[in-house]
């Protein structure tokens, strides 16, 4: 599991934040096992994180 998955949690949110995070998560930890280890991976998958930490933010309105 990449490091960054940490990040993807998202049990700890209240769940009308759970509504946006969950299913980005859940794509992050596909991509995680689906693709091999490497650079492009590991922006994918922060630039997915950049995209959460956003629409969970959008959702705070």
């Amino acid at each position: 599991m990449s490091p960054i998955m940490k990040y993807f949690n998202y049990e700890h949110l209240p769940e009308h934040l759970q509504e946006v995070s969950k299913p980005i998560g859940d794509l992050a930890r596909q991509m995680d096992e689906a693709l091999p280890d490497g650079a492009e991976k590991s922006a994918g998958l922060r630039k997915l994180l950049e995209a959460k930490d956003c629409l969970v933010r959008a959702k705070l309105g």
